[in-house]
């Protein structure tokens, strides 16, 4: 029997997120599942019971009603106490737990005999679980918002204009931590026009922010950074003085700060101090993206926006929420793909996998026994060591004294001239005379496309455009040789239709090779800043 996927409604405050959507809804009926969800359940992220219904969900109006069906329990915060309570004994949650922080919640969970999937304990290293990562999705929907607070509270444009009012200087903007969340702040206030500039611990970051339109600033410190699953590691205390005096000098000269550095199970770093905030100019703000987790501005007030020293500081915990639409559908789809890993047969019915390393790793709780930490990943096997290859014996020369890379002796480079100088006097003493002369220029044609074309510098086209505007050349000389072909008897209408041939021969090849270089102009323009 086809089991129940459950949707309930978001109780904690402020989520207007919802765990699953009705286009994902069509998909999950597919694989052989019922749904149900709350009546109200997405009417925050402005998604009506109507919708879901036409989805082929079915909508129930309690909260305890819904809980009792549901066989499955997709949810996006952790179950207050109240709703571990009305989980089935032997039900499935499927939801973010943060077991590490909420030690408690796992006990109660245990003793409801269920088995819980903690979306954020997703190993993140592999790379098949990128489908499935809503740590990563949720991150880039609060990056991108972080910047839309930003220059909603900066109440200056972005990007520089020159008006007749006067010249208004572009915002400068410092992004610390430069992860999936600080990427997709780099992006988006890169897009605003602002000048960006941006730091974290992980050196190998600083092409991709650089790819992204932002400036990377590095610490004056050599240390390396990262950490495991992707994660920055807690730096040397001389690392971090470094940081503080080159986060003093940005707070200085820039107009907006937006701070991204978590741990995973440790309080935000304080990155920004009051002190940092004095230096600011008056206007500035600082959105603190970690303020959920303590803030890494020593000024931050955890979910509301405070003025200190004249900065705005926005301090907001449920930036993702804000784009409850966007970030509601992300989630849901990661949950539609685990659910496919987790019901390869497509009978609605689902296998935990502890054999597999992405659904071990998810899985914290199974049957009621606590699974979490899962056991450390499995090293991949060595490559094996391949002998070494025997010293190859010098090559034999030749009668000639030349090995077998040698360039051609000149007795045989002799050989071979003088063959081909016999059968090209062969051809032409019974070939036509206006053969040989369509074959000489064909030979000709050939030589001038190899050594024009064939040789041109690698950076200005592709191989592929090498040879077809080699062909091209050919297909040119031949097509002006027939535009003045040398005059002979007979010549008539015959004539004139191979000169209109040739004059469509050359204007199509000249579109071909001259659109061939446009195109890879726009190609290596992409590539330029």
């Amino acid at each position: 029997m086809p089991l129940v996927i459950g949707v309930p409604k978001e109780t904690a405050a402020g989520e207007k997120r919802v765990a699953t959507v009705p286009e994902v809804v069509e998909k999950l009926v597919k694989l052989g599942f019922s749904v149900a969800v709350q009546s109200g359940a997405g009417e925050a992220a402005n998604f009506s019971d109507d919708t879901y219904r036409a989805a082929g969900a079915e909508v129930i109006g309690e909260a305890a009603a819904l809980w009792a069906r549901a066989d499955i329990v997709f949810k996006v915060r952790a179950p207050l106490t109240e709703e571990v309570g009305l989980l089935r004994e032997g039900a499935t949650l499927i939801s973010f737990i943060a077991p590490a922080q909420n030690p408690e919640l796992m006990q109660q969970l245990a003793a409801r005999k269920v088995t819980v999937l903690a979306i954020d304990c997703l190993p993140r290293t592999l790379s098949r679980a990128q489908k499935m990562d809503a740590l990563t999705s949720m991150a880039g929907v609060a990056g991108y918002r972080a910047v839309i607070e930003a220059a909603n509270a900066f109440g200056r444009f972005f990007n520089g204009q020159v008006t007749a009012a006067g010249k208004i200087p572009p915002a400068k903007v410092f992004i610390a931590g430069a992860g999936v969340a600080g990427l997709a702040a780099i992006g988006a206030a890169a897009g605003l026009g602002a000048i960006v500039r941006a730091n974290d611990t992980r050196a190998e970051v600083a092409d991709q922010v650089v790819s992204l339109g932002g400036e990377f600033v590095k610490v004056d410190y050599e240390e390396e950074g990262s950490g495991g699953g992707g994660y920055a590691k807690v730096m040397s205390e001389g690392f971090q003085k470094a940081q503080r005096e080159m986060y003093a000098k940005q707070a200085r000269e820039v107009d907006i700060i937006i701070t991204t550095a978590l741990i995973p199970g440790k309080p935000a770093p304080k990155l920004i101090t009051a002190e940092m905030v004095a230096s600011m100019r008056p206007g500035s703000v600082i959105v603190d993206m970690a303020a959920e987790q303590g803030g890494n501005c020593e000024l931050t007030e955890p979910g509301r926006v405070a003025v200190k020293h004249g900065v705005t500081i926005v301090g907001y915990t449920d930036l993702v929420s804000r784009m409850a639409k966007q970030s509601s559908t992300l989630y849901a789809t990661n949950l539609f793909r685990l659910t496919e890993e987790l019901c390869k047969t497509k009978d609605g019915v689902i296998n935990v996998n502890m054999e597999d390393e992405a659904i071990r790793g998810l899985t914290v709780i199974r049957e009621g026994a606590i699974t979490w930490p899962p056991p450390p990943p499995k090293a991949p096997p060595a490559p094996p060591q391949q002998a070494k290859p025997a010293v190859a014996a010098p090559a034999a020369k030749s009668s000639h004294g030349h090995g077998a890379g040698a360039p051609m002796a000149a007795g045989t480079l002799a050989i071979t001239f003088a063959v081909a100088a016999a059968l090209f006097a062969l051809i032409g003493a019974y070939a036509p005379e206006s053969f040989l002369i369509h074959f000489t220029v064909f030979v000709l044609a050939c030589f001038i496309g190899y050594m024009v074309i064939w040789n041109v510098t690698p950076s200005l086209h592709t191989p592929l455009m090498s040879v077809t505007n080699a062909i091209s050349s050919i297909i040119c000389i031949g097509a002006l040789v027939q535009i003045a072909p040398p005059e002979v008897a007979g010549s008539g209408r015959a004539d004139a239709l191979i000169r209109w041939m040739a004059v469509a021969g050359i204007a199509l090849t000249a579109i071909n090779m001259f659109g061939g270089f446009a195109v890879t102009r726009r190609m290596l323009a992409m590539f330029r800043k």
